[in-house]
């Protein structure tokens, strides 16, 4: 039933000469509703002094008699009939609600709509502390969890003990359950656990239900809007279903998991307690087959076993799968195009066209791929480098200018600098440009050794690219400044002998 707007208490507050929007925001009451009475009030001419002798529930009467009307006309379902009804086969709330909607017509009553036959159900197993069977049909529901308890992985060179932690996902019907091993529990692992726990069962049911996990629920206001991890969501969206968190200090909507996480502990972290696992291979290799024998073993209080179930009963109700399985992506924002027209990530480049040179760009990023997007459009796609390499280019041909279109830097411009800083400055630009297979490649790293010139004089920095040559057979910026930067250098760099005053070029527009 919906809240009754109360009457008295915003009555009382306009008789006060507060204004509308001053009640609504002190009061938690809705805008709409303190109109509707300043409205009634006005039509029946009442004030403050006239209603305060009443009751809340008078008070609301009087305004609104034809809503008081309307509630006690109601045909009340028999709950407990209902209840009994939704344990049968194929029953459900819709079903029963439609019977009893086409008995109130037959008697000439009015019946409650669909909504609040849900909820007054609801409160009503709540109340008397019922089973809910909603919970209990055939590929609707997908419970899942992580394990309370851990396991262990030992580093045999080492001693060190790492802890393993279970990830856990059952069907409720038929407690067909999902066991997989994971070294943390981070946001990427947690997701990742999902897609192989449809992959194990060959389909997705209707709904999940989880606990109020921050790898999955950013915020859960007893009222309001429950705020999900944008890519728990997106993952919701792309197997097409309906995330619903656990409500707060309500357990008994996770029963069927919690059971499960129990039983599990016992099964498959008791069972291999003697047993000393160094590789995590192993160890997952182990867990499967207790899984597979847990499942296959008959239940003690109905017939058949878990595995019996989901593959009579069970596996058919659930929906198949998309033809591509679901990809964790990150977004990295802001990236701007370089002169060389590409863009980092992880110290890796990758190419974008050149007509989006300076320009701020965002990255989509899965285990695979790299896709660059401006404006919410993608302009770029490349294979991701691995995550050991570093300093790699994934260069297209088409991505970068030719001859009309070149951007402002080239490599003849740029070791025209170099040579007027010093004759070993020109030899690292020149080794950068031998170092990539496209000339465009090495915009970037020429351009950040050469701006070193802005803040140190040209002698310092063809030293300093002197020292870096007996060292390094193509330096960058990194070797650079730390000589540069290094107080070990700084009397070497004071002692100096200048041949000649310096000229400082700094960075300037067509300069050649």
């Amino acid at each position: 039933m919906a809240r009754k707007i109360p009457v008295k208490l915003v009555m009382k507050y306009r008789d006060q000469g507060l204004s509308r929007n001053m009640i609504a925001k002190t009061q938690k009451v809705g805008k709409s509703s303190v109109s509707e009475v300043f409205k009634r009030a006005e039509e029946l001419q009442l004030c403050y002094q006239d209603i305060e002798s009443l009751t809340d529930i008078e008070a609301y009467r009087r305004f609104f008699p034809e809503r008081y009307q309307s509630e006690i006309l109601y045909d009340a379902p028999n709950y407990d009939d209902i209840h009994k009804e939704l344990q049968r086969v194929g029953v459900t709330l819709k079903i029963l609600w439609q019977e009893y909607v086409d008995r109130c017509r037959t008697k000439e009553s009015i019946a409650v709509g669909y909504s609040k036959f849900c909820d007054d159900y609801q409160k009503h197993i709540a109340k008397y502390r019922l089973t809910n069977h909603l919970t209990h049909k055939p590929g609707v529901t997908v419970q899942v969890d992580w394990g309370g308890s851990t396991m262990q992985l030992v580093d045999l060179n080492t001693g060190e003990v790492i802890p393993v932690y279970l990830f856990v996902g059952t069907l409720p019907y038929s407690q067909y359950t999902y066991v997989e091993a994971t070294l943390d529990m981070k946001s990427h692992t947690w997701l990742k656990c999902h897609v192989n726990l449809f992959e194990f069962w060959g389909g997705t049911p209707i709904r999940l239900v989880y606990d109020n996990l921050k790898v999955g629920v950013v915020s859960h206001p007893k009222e309001g809007d429950i705020v999900l991890n944008a890519h728990y969501e997106a993952l919701a969206n792309h197997y097409v279903m309906a995330i619903m968190p656990a409500q707060v200090r309500k357990p008994k909507q996770k029963a069927a998991v919690e059971g499960a996480v129990g039983k599990i502990a016992t099964a498959l972290i008791a069972s291999l307690r003697h047993e000393t696992f160094s590789s995590f291979a192993l160890l997952k290799e182990a867990i499967r087959e207790k899984l597979l024998i847990y499942n296959a073993r008959p239940f003690q209080k109905r017939e058949g076993s878990r595995q019996l179930v989901f593959e009579e009963t069970e596996r058919d109700k659930l929906r198949p799968l998309p033809s591509v399985p679901y990809e964790i992506a990150d977004w990295v924002y802001g990236r701007k195009v370089k002169y060389d027209c590409h863009v980092t990530f992880q110290k890796n480049n990758y190419s974008c066209p050149y007509q989006y040179l300076k320009k701020t760009v965002d990255l989509k990023v899965t285990s695979h791929l790299v896709e660059i997007f401006y404006q919410h459009e993608r302009i770029a796609t490349h294979k991701r480098f691995p995550v050991y390499q570093e300093y790699a280019f994934s260069t297209l041909p088409e991505h970068l200018p030719d001859q009309f279109n070149q951007p402002e830097w080239n490599d003849q411009r740029l070791l025209r600098w170099a040579e007027k800083i010093g004759p070993f400055t020109c030899k690292v630009i020149t080794r950068i440009f031998e170092s990539v297979q496209i000339k465009e490649q090495g915009y970037q790293s020429a351009l950040s050794v050469l701006n070193l010139s802005k803040k140190y004089s040209d002698n310092h920095l063809n030293k300093a690219c002197q020292i870096a040559l007996e060292r390094v057979h193509s330096p960058r910026y990194r070797q650079l400044n730390a000589i540069l930067t290094n107080p070990v250098n700084k009397s070497l760099f004071n002692s100096m002998e200048l041949e000649a005053p310096v000229t400082r070029m700094g960075y300037v527009r067509g300069s050649d």
